[in-house]
C-alpha cells in the first residue's frame, strides 16, 4: 500500500540542484550588486517552480530544495541564538576536495527564537498543494562539528556542556515549526555515519571528542528533543556519509551504530544511504523495531546522472525485505542533490528523471 502520511513510499532527502537564476543572484548579492530583497524575489520565484515540478512528477510532498541556504547545516546553526559562523584556516575534507573554510562557534546561551527558517517553511506551505517537508540538521551534528575551543568558556565550561540547552533549543524548534503548520520534519545527520568509520572516529578523537560515549550522548540529546513532538507530526532522520560536489567522507556499514540509532533513537523513520558498497549490507536493519518505523532505502544515487535500471533497484528492495518487512520500507535517493549550494555533478534533467523513476517504481512495488 502507498502511505498517506510521511515518510512516503517515494520520497527524497530534501535538497535540489540550485537553478541558474538562483546561483547568479547569490553571486550578485555577495558582490553587493543586488539587495537582499531582490535575491529573495529570485528565490521565491524559483522555489515556486521546483514545488510545481515535484508535484508534477507525482511526489506526495514538496521541499523548497533548500534554495535559500548555502550549507545544509551551518545556515541553520548560525541562526540559532548564541551561535555564530566564523572562518577557519581549513574546510571540511572530502575525497580530494575541501569545502569553504567555515565552521560554527558558541558565543552565548543556545536557543531557538525568531529563526528565519520558520518563514522559509511558511512560504513553502503556502505554495504547495501537497505535504510541505522541512529539513534541518540534527543536534548531534552541531556538537560533532564544533572545533576545540569553539565554545566560549564564559557560557559553557566545555563542549560537552551544551547538550541540555541544545536539546531544549530543538524542542523549541519542533514546537515552532509545528505551530507554523509543519507535520513533516527531518533531522539531517552526518555524525552517526562518521561513527561507523574507524578513520573518522580517529579524527574525532584527535579533536577531543569522547568517541566512546558519543552514541549514548547523542541518543539522549535527540530523544530529549523529540519529547516535544506532537503525535500527528512525523520526524525522520537522514544518515549521511558526506555529500559535496558528488564526493564523500566516510565508509562503513551501519552495524556499529545500529542498536542505538535504530533501536533506541525515537525517530519515526530513517533515510539511509545504500547506493554503494561503502554502506555495507542490510543486516544491521534487524535492529529496526517491528511496527511503525519506516526505513527509506537510499538506493538511487544523487552523486551521478546515470539512471539506475528499475529492475536493479527492485531487486535490492526485495533483498532488504529479508530483514525488514516491505510495509516498513520506502525508496529515495541516497542523499540530497545539493547539500551545499555548489550542488552535485549531474544535470537538472537527470535529477528529475531519478525522482520520477522513484515515483513510478514505488507504484510497482507498493501499488498505486
Amino acid at each position: 500500500m502507498q502511505r498517506k502520511k510521511p515518510p512516503f513510499r517515494a520520497d527524497h532527502v530534501g535538497s535540489i540542484l540550485r537553478t541558474a537564476p538562483v546561483k547568479e543572484a547569490r553571486v550578485k548579492r555577495e558582490k553587493g550588486e543586488i539587495s537582499a530583497a531582490q535575491l529573495k524575489e529570485v528565490e521565491d520565484r524559483e522555489i515556486i517552480a521546483i514545488i510545481k515540478k515535484q508535484e508534477e512528477i507525482g511526489l506526495q510532498f514538496a521541499t523548497d530544495g533548500e534554495f535559500r541556504r548555502s550549507w545544509w547545516h551551518f545556515d541553520f546553526f548560525g541562526m540559532l541564538d548564541g551561535v555564530e559562523i566564523y572562518e577557519l584556516d581549513h574546510g571540511i575534507q572530502f575525497q580530494g576536495v575541501q569545502t569553504k573554510p567555515l565552521s560554527i562557534k558558541v558565543t552565548g546561551k543556545i536557543g531557538f527564537s525568531n529563526h528565519p527558517m520558520l518563514e522559509h517553511f511558511k512560504f513553502l506551505k503556502e505554495h504547495t498543494k501537497t505535504v510541505p517537508k522541512m529539513t534541518i540538521p540534527a543536534p548531534s551534528v552541531m556538537h560533532f562539528r564544533l572545533e576545540p575551543g569553539a565554545v566560549s568558556k564564559d557560557v559553557y565550561p566545555s563542549r560537552d556542556a551544551i547538550f541540555d540547552d541544545l536539546a531544549a533549543a530543538y524542542q523549541q524548534a519542533i514546537r515552532a515549526f509545528y505551530a507554523a503548520g509543519c507535520r513533516y520534519l527531518q533531522f539531517d545527520d552526518t555524525a552517526w555515519a562518521y561513527l561507523c568509520s574507524q578513520e573518522e572516529l580517529k579524527k574525532a578523537k584527535d579533536r577531543g571528542l569522547d568517541v566512546g560515549h558519543l552514541q549514548e550522548t547523542y541518543t539522549k540529546c535527540i530523544n530529549k528533543a523529540l519529547e516535544a513532538k506532537p503525535a500527528d507530526m512525523t520526524i525522520t532522520t537522514h544518515v549521511c556519509r558526506g555529500n559535496f560536489r558528488s564526493t564523500w567522507i566516510s565508509s562503513g556499514g551501519y552495524e556499529p551504530v545500529a542498536e542505538n540509532l535504530f533501536g533506541k533513537c525515537n525517530y519515526d523513520g530513517y533515510f539511509l544511504e545504500y547506493d554503494s558498497e561503502r554502506a555495507g549490507g542490510f543486516e544491521p536493519l534487524r535492529f529496526v523495531p517491528k511496527g511503525n518505523k519506516i526505513v527509506v532505502l537510499g538506493l538511487v544515487t544523487s552523486k551521478s546522472g546515470r539512471l539506475e535500471p528499475k529492475e536493479d533497484i527492485n531487486k535490492r528492495i526485495q533483498e532488504a525485505t529479508k530483514v525488514v518487512a516491505l510495509d516498513q520500507l520506502a525508496l529515495s535517493p541516497q542523499c540530497g542533490f545539493a547539500s551545499t549550494e555548489e550542488g552535485n555533478v549531474l544535470a537538472a534533467d537527470e535529477q528529475w528523471a531519478k525522482l520520477k523513476m522513484i515515483v513510478d517504481l514505488s507504484k510497482e512495488v507498493w501499488g498505486k
